[in-house]
């Protein structure tokens, strides 16, 4: 848990996924002659700020977004929305500009058209353009985790725990995920192109809901405003019942992911969403049980080997 605390800590929203790729490739170059296989790393200009890591002979891809949602400053410390942030009035917002550290407080109000609108409290103008995220405040106890930012640091923890013996796959840092996307879709022609590769697993975190409980196993996601090809999704729920790992299945009318982004894409991928359910979306409260994190990289493991 204490490298899912360093990961909650990274400013690093859409668009500003450089500041992740700088401590992956740093973690990744430092720990990977420990891994079962030794993955061939694929990075450089041509796929912008994202990661790309082949194990052996890959049948199957896990897509882990590294941006998170935030707000860009504005005219007169107005703030622009990155994503779709939930924070409340007060929350500590963190970033950097040329003239330092800032740390001050989201403010909120509604504007004459009864919109909200979103401010920081803050002793200066902070210069137009900076990059805002919530402030780390990571909490533990015996059965939970609670931060900011689970979604999608703890899909790339869960990612980065199954290269340790992944033996066949290829796992990929993604970005812009939280404002819609963008790098999925020429990420997707490389791995389908260079490796005939056609199948995704989503390394996301979804939302607790009456369907969808604490406790209760990684979720399975069925469909959201996404619906993934039907086959694909028998032969996963085949295997999870298999496997005896907890799982839910979870059916939603909404939401999305980079799964949703290879479905637009013009290459035949199959995809399913699977991840830990977390209370407090998009908050500084982000809250996931430790047994479904640990039934999430079990059935990782278990899909990735048989797939």
């Amino acid at each position: 848990m204490e490298f899912l605390k360093k990961l909650t800590e990274i400013e690093a929203p859409s668009g500003s996924e450089y500041m992740m790729k700088e401590f992956l490739m740093n973690y990744i170059n430092e720990n990977k002659s420990g891994w079962k296989v030794q993955p061939e790393i694929i990075e450089g200009e041509d796929f912008q700020d994202n990661i790309i890591l082949v194990f052996g002979e890959p049948r199957t891809a896990i897509f882990a977004h590294m941006d998170s949602i935030g707000y860009t400053v504005g005219y007169e410390n107005n703030l622009i929305k990155i994503g779709g942030p939930g924070a409340k009035k007060g929350a500590l917002l963190v970033g950097e500009d040329s003239q330092g550290r800032i740390e001050g407080e989201l403010v909120t109000e509604e504007d004459d058209h009864q919109f909200l609108t979103y401010s920081l409290k803050f002793n200066r103008e902070v210069e137009r353009g900076t990059t805002l995220t919530y402030k780390s405040d990571f909490r533990e106890t015996d059965e939970f985790v609670q931060c900011c930012y689970m979604d999608n640091r703890l899909g790339m923890w869960v990612a980065l725990e199954v290269a340790k013996t992944l033996e066949n796959g290829i796992v990929v840092f993604s970005s812009w995920e939280e404002h819609g996307g963008g790098s999925v879709g020429y990420l997707g022609k490389f791995l389908y192109e260079g490796f005939d590769v056609k199948q995704a697993l989503i390394s996301d975190i979804t939302w607790v809901t009456k369907g969808v409980e604490h406790n209760k196993g990684v979720a399975i996601s069925l469909r959201d405003s996404g619906i993934p090809r039907r086959l694909y999704l028998n032969r996963i729920k085949e295997l999870a019942k298999e496997s005896g790992i907890p799982y839910q299945l979870e059916v939603e009318s909404a939401g999305g992911s980079d799964g949703n982004a290879l479905q637009r894409s013009p290459y035949p991928f199959d995809w399913c969403f699977i991840g830990a359910p977390e209370d407090n979306v998009h908050t500084p409260d982000e809250k996931v049980h430790k047994n479904d994190i640990k039934a999430m990289v079990d059935m990782y493991n278990y899909l990735m080997a048989r797939l």
